[in-house]
């Protein structure tokens, strides 16, 4: 029996890998959904997933988050749809690690953490089914603006990282095609009806992540510690940025995924080995002059817009 997912945000990064995951998966349709044209509730009936990959700005968290979620929750109530929305480790606070777990307490007190929080908070109420995929830090095979490929590896065709804190401490990254995967695994599991999963992805310091960049590249690739000044005059004037600088606990913080609870559900799933991740990102097939060997998220989603043969 075929499945269908609908993709909220399929042109981010969190949507869009999504949709690729399902698209490659046999026995999975995928429709995207166009916020231009479609009706969220129309667009969802006949679906069995609806994945919330709608992010806006940390600066319109406050004012667009709220609204999107009851948008999404009706969605699901009058479809009968499975939610699969992306957590992060926002809603724990400073000072939760070094291991965050299922069992770590929601304690974050910040503006981003509490509205995380609200958020989550929304969906456990709601009384629709729910998955949250909750992972650390996201490594892209694509250039999409995150910390991986804007800051840390910008500087990397000159043999080195910008790390923005001490390159000892360990931190938690999730290569967004395991995600990918690892969701559709979870969706083929007996889940609760909301259901909170932490996938544990890699656990690397700035020198271990140093060191398998260096491997992916095959030259010396060396850590940097990363000034934080420019980001800091820049939240002066850009909202954003000032959500930035709040996230920065995260970076001083030494922490990791618990692998225990995903384990427990998906023993037999096998994570990219790092290096070869890396391999596959935009940033260090740059430096090779590499080419990825899949198509790149964008020819998939034209692919997914225009009318296909059924597969």
């Amino acid at each position: 029996m075929v499945k269908t997912a609908l993709i909220l945000g399929a042109n981010g990064r969190f949507g869009g890998t999504l949709a690729n995951a399902f698209w490659q998966e046999p026995g999975w349709h995928v429709r995207i959904f166009d916020r231009r044209t479609d009706d969220l509730e129309s667009a969802a009936q006949g679906v069995d997933v609806i994945v919330n990959g709608w992010s806006p700005p940390y600066d319109r968290w406050a004012a667009e988050l709220p609204g999107l979620t009851e948008k999404v929750i009706s969605a699901a109530r009058s479809s009968g749809a499975r939610i699969v929305f992306p957590g992060n480790l926002y809603v724990y606070g400073a000072g939760s690690g070094p291991a965050l777990s299922h069992a770590t307490p929601h304690l974050a007190e910040n503006p981003l953490g509490l509205i995380r929080r609200e958020i989550e908070a929304m969906y456990r109420d709601a009384g629709v089914p729910v998955l949250i995929l909750r992972a650390g830090d996201f490594i892209d095979t694509e250039m999409s603006g995150n910390w991986f490929d804007r800051i840390i590896t910008k500087p990397l065709a000159k043999g080195r990282i910008d790390y923005p804190s001490d390159t000892s401490a360990p931190h938690a990254w999730v290569f967004l095609p395991d995600l990918g995967r690892a969701c559709i695994g979870l969706l083929e599991c007996d889940l609760p009806k909301f259901s909170e999963m932490l996938f544990p992805g890699y656990t690397l310091s700035g020198q271990e992540l140093s060191d398998a960049l260096s491997e992916a590249v095959n030259a010396p690739v060396t850590p940097r510690a990363m000034a934080w000044w420019p980001i800091q005059l820049l939240a002066m004037a850009q909202p954003l940025m000032r959500g930035v600088i709040e996230m920065r606990y995260l970076w001083d913080m030494p922490h990791r995924v618990d692998a225990t609870q995903f384990e427990a559900l998906l023993p037999e799933f096998s994570p990219t080995p790092v290096v070869d991740a890396l391999r596959l990102t935009a940033p260090v097939q740059k430096v090779t002059g590499a080419h990825p060997p899949t198509p790149n998220r964008g020819a998939i989603l034209s692919q997914l817009c225009c009318p296909q043969p059924a597969r």
